[in-house]
């Protein structure tokens, strides 16, 4: 039987958490493959059992050097596709699994968060002409230095895009513990529709400004390389959310969703000498010390001095304040100050490129419901305010209603 289509299908810790989960998993592969598919299967590590490695080495050690972190770590997703192996071969499904080494998974030597540097997957397409379901660990590769490495958080989406590239895939499902992207997290609004279609360039803004599912390296990396997405759930066969090229030739939603993130805080460095290359030298030295910044403002110049704030993880706040402090007094700036109870809101969609007036709408509704906005960034198809982070969720509730994004 000539094969219908080969499709990656991956799925994450939730799915994959327990013995009976694995066996669902394993069902829904035999559904797939009985249909005449080919099914490449990429696994994350059960349940919590990252966050149970990583608790165990904190146990162990206060010295974490990062190649022995990545052994560690990867671990967790050699276990599962070993796990599920054994589960397909129980209802008849012939299966191999694969570390990402393996798998021809090459990578950088940039330890707990490796970057894809090649995808080589002799051995994978070896094994599907062998009539078998190549089981893959996610999130981890082999670097130029031949040593295991971790792809970090969300690694497993961005090894199935990959290898869905590297094979030439149909298409690449993403199973997760909900049914599709949405219109807004439907856990702060119930109202929240699933989003049958969406660009890979409004996913790529949705990711970033806080939706968590997929990762937004697996949503770069599909774009760059034109990987079909269907982010759907792993408990049922719903039609999940398909992600694709904007289809320009038909008018697009306004306004397709709203996003939040409440992992960031706010920097300021107050009096900063209005002079070149001061801005090139503090980012630099942020850049330096491998921190992430997102939004940033600066005020425009009163009497020879100005104020520059930016938005960093709260993860990296203290090291942050740490180095600021330092170059203020290096640059003559007046002083810092942080903020760790901001929030953002974003308002996303591929229809404000040729529709005016969505930042109005967003400024008027915010205002509205008693929201101060306290900085603003925009794209050309996004717009974010950092609020006060007890006034996020009303602010996400109110931007919803106010653009019509409920469900019937």
């Amino acid at each position: 039987m000539v094969p219908v289509a080969l499709i990656v299908q991956k799925f994450g810790g939730t799915s994959v958490a327990d013995a009976e989960r694995m066996r669902e998993v394993a069902d829904h592969v035999a559904r797939t493959v009985r249909r005449g598919n080919q099914v490449v299967l990429i696994v994350s590590a059960m349940g919590n059992e990252t966050d149970e490695l990583l608790r165990l080495a904190g146990e162990v050690s206060i010295v974490q050097p990062g190649r022995e972190m990545d052994m560690l770590i990867t671990a967790g997703e050699r276990k599962a596709m070993a796990l599920v192996c054994l589960a397909l071969h129980n209802i008849g499904i012939d299966s191999e699994s694969f570390t990402g080494s393996q798998a021809g998974f090459l990578t950088d030597a940039n330890h707990r968060n490796a970057k894809i540097l090649d995808v080589r997957p002799d051995r994978v397409r070896a094994s599907l002409e062998a009539g078998r379901v190549p089981v893959v660990g996610g999130s981890q590769g082999v670097s130029t230095e031949n040593d295991v490495t971790f792809m970090g958080r969300g690694g497993s989406d961005t090894t199935a895009v990959a290898i869905a590239h590297a094979l030439g895939a149909d298409s690449c499902e993403l199973y997760t513990d909900v049914t599709g992207v949405f219109t807004t997290d439907p856990r702060l609004v119930p109202t929240a529709r699933r989003m049958p279609t969406v660009s890979f360039d409004e996913l790529l803004e949705m990711t970033a400004t806080g939706c968590p599912k997929p990762s937004m390296r697996s949503v770069e990396y599909a774009r760059t390389h034109g990987v079909r997405l269907h982010v759907r759930s792993a408990f049922t066969w719903q039609e999940g959310t398909w992600v694709d090229e904007e289809e320009t030739d038909m008018e697009q939603a306004i306004v397709s969703a709203v996003t939040h993130d409440t992992s960031e805080a706010k920097m300021t460095i107050a009096g900063v000498p209005d002079q070149p290359g001061i801005a090139a030298r503090v980012f630099r030295a942020l850049a330096d010390l491998d921190v992430n910044v997102d939004m940033i403002v600066q005020n425009v110049s009163d009497r020879g001095v100005t104020d520059i704030s930016f938005t960093v993880p709260h993860a990296d706040l203290a090291r942050t304040v740490e180095l600021a402090e330092r170059l203020a007094v290096e640059i003559g700036a007046a002083g810092v100050s942080s903020d760790d109870t901001i929030a953002r809101v974003s308002v996303i969609g591929a229809g404000m490129r040729s529709n005016p007036g969505v930042a109005a709408t967003m400024f008027e509704t915010l205002s509205a419901c008693g929201v101060n906005i306290r900085m603003i960034s925009t794209s050309a198809i996004r717009v974010s305010c950092v609020v006060d982070g007890d006034q996020v969720e009303d602010a996400v509730r109110a931007l919803h209603d106010a653009f019509g994004l409920a469900g019937a």
